[in-house]
């Protein structure tokens, strides 16, 4: 019988292989962190970043997003996708800032889940990376995708899948397993043509389509991946 894969394993495991940073997203104000993550809906951190480069360079406060027009913001985020629930989200959530919060974004899950277009997984990665508070575990496509994989959740909720890795994670380490899963998400454990025979978890893994088979890695001389700083 296969011994269940912990969070402690994959702490250790993937802590070899991985240096991620706090966040993939660039920013410098967390303003600029808050409209990241908006932007990173059913979007790629690397697209996003590459737009931002120059959006950062024209809005800098709540009030710049607010002095343009919706198109006008529409058209500098266009290539993000959905573009228009982005910039509508955007510019409610400036307004709210300035009126409700002196043009600060707050730094307790409660105010920030109440922003247009600020659920849990926004606000824990502004919690945690620009105020150095553990108040959840962000769970995107990678994360969701790994930690069922790996046997961490049954569930398939967003939601759910956080509860059962806060219930299994010590709170220091809420943010660096994020962090992990997305790293080893996109290195090895990806949507499609997954790298079974290259994961540390494959003789353990009770997903792995490798399982149970020679070392496929070794067989087919492909190199088990190095530690690495995955950016964007």
């Amino acid at each position: 019988m296969l011994q269940k894969i912990s969070v402690p394993m994959v702490l250790r495991a993937l802590e070899k292989l991985y240096d991620p940073p706090k966040t993939f997203l660039h920013w410098r104000t967390p303003l600029d962190l808050l409209v990241a993550t908006t932007l990173s809906a059913q979007c790629t951190d690397v697209r996003v970043n590459i737009v931002t480069k120059t959006l950062y360079k024209k809005y800098q406060k709540p009030e710049d997003y607010l002095r343009v027009s919706r198109q006008e913001l529409e058209q500098d985020i266009h290539s993000c996708g959905t573009y228009h629930m982005k910039a509508k989200h955007i510019q409610e959530l400036c307004g709210l800032l300035i009126e409700h919060h002196k043009g600060q974004v707050p730094d307790s899950m409660e105010e920030l889940i109440t922003l247009p277009g600020v659920g849990r997984k926004t606000a824990s990665i502004i919690l945690h990376v620009v105020f150095d508070k553990a108040e959840g575990i962000a769970v995107d496509t990678h994360v969701l995708r790994v930690a069922q994989r790996l046997g961490l959740t049954k569930h398939a909720t967003p939601r759910q899948i956080e509860l059962d890795l806060m219930a299994r994670t010590p709170k220091k380490h809420w943010n660096r397993i994020n962090t992990l899963l997305i790293s080893h998400g996109r290195a090895v454990c990806t949507a499609r043509n997954r790298r079974c025979q290259m994961c540390v978890f494959q003789k353990r893994c009770p997903s792995s389509v490798t399982r149970g088979k020679p070392d496929l890695a070794r067989k087919s001389g492909e190199p088990l991946p190095r530690k690495r700083t995955l950016l964007g």
